[in-house]
């Protein structure tokens, strides 16, 4: 099942299925997914069963939604209105390439042969699929911001003016909402665009946590069963409507150092991770990325990131805030 968000002049704001080449509305009162997951997993039910009872006869054309076409407009396929109930999170070096790209960023800052990025990778090849009831090594963590960092398809990926770079990082994310009870719920998974500041990063590893302080996007579908295993997908830069460079890539569990089970579990381990109400959207590594090639973003370049069964690419223009930098100062208490 691969669900949406889209809002219209005249429908208002809807959740629908995906179901090519059309797109199936859900009943009008229910105004986004994440209502619809709070009421199912709150109330002890199955979720194939309720979104059926919810279907109604209204299609639309799913490639008017897609391109915004008559007024249409697509949404990040999962949100929250509070974005302070959004944490976007993710996992680094869970993808070989991944590291051999950082290796490269950082190995000019370490005289010895191995970084620690690359060490770290390979503490996840010797222990991060642990076995049933057992604890793997713990995976590198990062926090991307709450909701207001989170994106659309066709929505720009702001370089914001304190920033040195801007570029894509094609990834899958997990998608997990939190229980009145505090039990996280994994409810699919999206297509993303973990978008970093990867000179920043190059600068000193020790940036890390700044350069991933960015706009990030995810979509246009929610995906609830897919097996999530071996996935190949591609990414392309387009500039002036022509693919200035292109990648393909291998996500899933067998293309990653860490088993699913764990990078959950070392995420979820944390009591503040799991308050009730809580959306997670916590991406799962990337194996390719354009800045790896020295490839440098331009105002306007496309990013299109397109997974096998993950439904159409997520596609993100990126926009550079030219504006000077502004100091922001803090008031004391009178």
């Amino acid at each position: 099942m691969h669900l949406i968000q889209l809002t219209h002049p005249k429908f208002g704001r809807r959740v629908g299925i995906v179901e090519e080449p059309h797109v199936i509305l859900l009943k009008k009162g229910l105004l986004s997914t994440y209502a619809l997951f709070c009421e199912i997993i709150n109330s002890n039910k199955s979720y194939l069963p309720e979104i059926q009872l919810l279907k109604t006869t209204d299609t639309v054309s799913y490639d008017d939604v897609y391109h915004s076409n008559d007024g249409f407009k697509i949404l990040p396929p999962i949100s929250c209105d509070d974005p302070r109930h959004v944490v976007l999170s993710g996992t680094g070096l869970t993808h070989r390439a991944s590291a051999e790209n950082r290796q490269k960023m950082h190995d000019h800052q370490q005289a010895s042969s191995l970084t620690d990025s690359m060490k770290m990778y390979f503490m996840g090849e010797e222990g991060g699929k642990p076995g049933t009831d057992e604890i793997g090594v713990q995976p590198e963590w990062f926090f991307k911001g709450n909701g207001l960092n989170l994106k659309g398809p066709n929505d720009p990926l702001t370089v914001p003016n304190y920033a040195n770079d801007g570029g894509e990082e094609p990834e899958l994310a997990g998608v997990y909402l939190i229980s009145d009870n505090g039990v996280p719920y994994r409810i699919g998974f999206v297509q993303g665009n973990e978008f970093s500041d990867h000179i920043m990063e190059r600068k000193n590893y020790l940036y890390l946590a700044p350069s991933k302080l960015r706009n990030c996007s995810i979509g246009p579908e929610l995906v609830m069963d897919i097996d999530f295993d071996s996935i190949p997908g591609k990414v392309n830069i387009i500039r002036q409507q022509k693919i200035l460079w292109s990648k393909g890539l291998l996500t899933g569990e067998a293309a990653m150092a860490h088993s699913l089970a764990n990078l959950e579990y070392h995420h979820f381990k944390y009591q503040q991770h799991r308050l009730p109400g809580q959306l997670h959207i916590h991406f799962l590594g990337a194996g390719a990325f354009s800045f790896g090639e020295n490839v440098a973003l331009q105002q306007g370049d496309l990013m299109s990131i397109s997974f096998e069964k993950m439904g159409r690419p997520l596609v993100n223009p990126i926009h550079i805030d030219e504006n000077k930098e502004q100091i922001i100062r803090v008031e004391l208490l009178k």
